[in-house]
């Protein structure tokens, strides 16, 4: 996909006429579930100290709080939480009375999501499951005409992505709205680089250095008689298959912000890691990555998970005019002759956690331009799986064998279990390398034969 075409497909959506995706006439209350209630999606087990203490944690308390927002602005808007759905009914009932709803409206299980997609009164979906269950979530939820907020990234594999990129596609046709969680791309700063970019008053960027070094978020050990379901599902941020190795489910937001800046997606991922320090799970520590976008331009892409060690989460860029250096509390853009570029645009200065659903309900609403996210992210998730799926084979992964040729060895290679396997009943077998294994790229050395 070329920078032509890149760009094509975005104004595409962004051209919309506003009155086509709008809700129905004078609706201003959105009706919202939940699929998935951890921590991302409403906080979790915490329980608040009094009513206010919602907005804190959660995708949820971020949309009541960009509704607070919109109706300071002018905007007559709320949001209701209506129900709940997550694996575990327990987290999913907890949810429900934090929240102020009826139990009856709170789903357990694999398939507790369904329920929720038949719910006419529904207008709108948080999708905040582990990464593998993305793709059919978004789908079941555009289907059944669904706004959707699918948190980042939003596939493990090839058949993921395409799946993503298919329900998003029409998403378009229905004029439904999806935000991701690639919360940068609603972030003040972060918008006034692409500004500056876009006008020319910074040069193309030649190229960069991505980084996400940080530490493992977390580990939920094997209860006794916890099923291989439940055990993956709780633990599932240590699992490639679910997770999609931490360099989709966290760094992807470097990832993210490097095609947005540059404008197109890479063509070709040359990628090594390794497994060392980590205790549960099947995900590598680290990954190095080349990047190869095509014209010259190579971005460096590096993400670690290992505790007390130096953390770094930032994007780095060079420019034939400039440097560009982004963080989550700062952007600067210097000449190379050490002249501070001045960075402007009307952006709002707000949580960018929050402000992407004040976008969401802008466009659902018809009140601000229509947007969809969801194929974006899918491609910026794409090159997250080619460096994994390269750094485990030693070999160059390219775009294409994700997104469009049949006969690539990955093109059809799905993670296993897939999300289908949870839906059935019983259990599914353990991942191929389980817990403490994983993928070993090449052949151990040899002796060269005498001769």
């Amino acid at each position: 996909m070329n920078r032509r075409t890149f760009i094509k497909s975005g104004t595409l959506f962004a051209a919309a006429g506003a009155a086509s995706h709008a809700l129905a006439a004078g609706k201003r209350e959105i009706r919202v579930a939940v699929v998935g209630c951890g921590g991302r999606g409403t906080g979790g087990m915490w329980k608040p100290a009094n009513a206010q203490d919602f907005y804190k944690f959660g995708a949820l308390g971020n949309m009541l709080q960009a509704a607070e927002l919109l109706r300071k602005d002018g905007v007559d808007v709320t949001v209701k939480p209506v129900a709940f759905a997550d694996y575990f009914l327990e987290r999913a009932r907890f949810a429900a009375e934090k929240f102020g709803v009826d139990t009856k409206f709170a789903f357990g299980g694999a398939n507790g999501y369904k329920k929720i997609m038949e719910m006419p009164e529904v207008d709108a979906v948080i999708l905040t499951t582990p990464l593998n269950f993305r793709p059919i979530h978004t789908m079941a939820a555009v289907k059944a005409g669904k706004h959707v907020f699918a948190e980042k990234g939003v596939a493990v594999d090839a058949p993921g992505v395409r799946l993503m990129i298919e329900a998003s596609r029409l998403a378009a046709e229905k004029k439904l709205t999806i935000v991701c969680g690639t919360q940068r791309r609603h972030q003040r700063g972060y918008l006034q680089v692409k500004k500056a970019l876009d006008e020319g008053r910074v040069g193309a960027i030649l190229g960069g250095e991505v980084y996400w070094n940080s530490r493992v978020p977390w580990v939920h050990e094997r209860k006794p008689g916890m099923s291989n379901k439940d055990y993956l599902c709780d633990n599932w941020l240590n699992f490639a298959e679910l997770s999609g190795d931490h360099i989709c489910e966290q760094h992807v937001h470097n990832i993210d912000v490097a095609n947005w800046f540059i404008g197109r997606f890479p063509k070709t991922a040359l990628a090594f890691g390794a497994r060392i320090r980590r205790v549960s799970g099947n995900q590598y520590d680290f990954f190095s990555a080349d990047l190869d976008y095509g014209d010259g331009v190579h971005i460096h892409s590096m993400c670690r998970q290992i505790a007390e060690c130096k953390g770094d989460v930032r994007e780095f860029f060079r420019t034939g005019d400039a440097v560009i250096s982004t963080s989550h509390a700062a952007q600067v853009v210097k000449g190379v002759d050490g002249r501070k570029i001045i960075l402007d645009g009307d952006f709002p200065d707000v949580n960018p956690y929050v402000q992407e659903h004040v976008a969401l309900l802008k466009s659902a609403l018809g009140a601000g331009p229509y947007l969809n996210e969801g194929e974006t992210c899918a491609l910026s998730t794409a090159c997250g799986i080619m460096i994994r799926l390269s750094a485990y084979s030693g070999q160059i992964v390219t775009m294409n064998d994700i997104i469009k040729t049949e006969s690539s060895p990955y093109y059809n290679l799905a993670c296993t279990p897939t999300p289908a396997d949870f839906e059935n009943d019983g259990d599914v077998p353990m991942p191929e390398y389980g817990d403490g294994r994983c993928p070993l790229p090449g052949v151990p050395w040899e002796p060269p034969k005498k001769v």
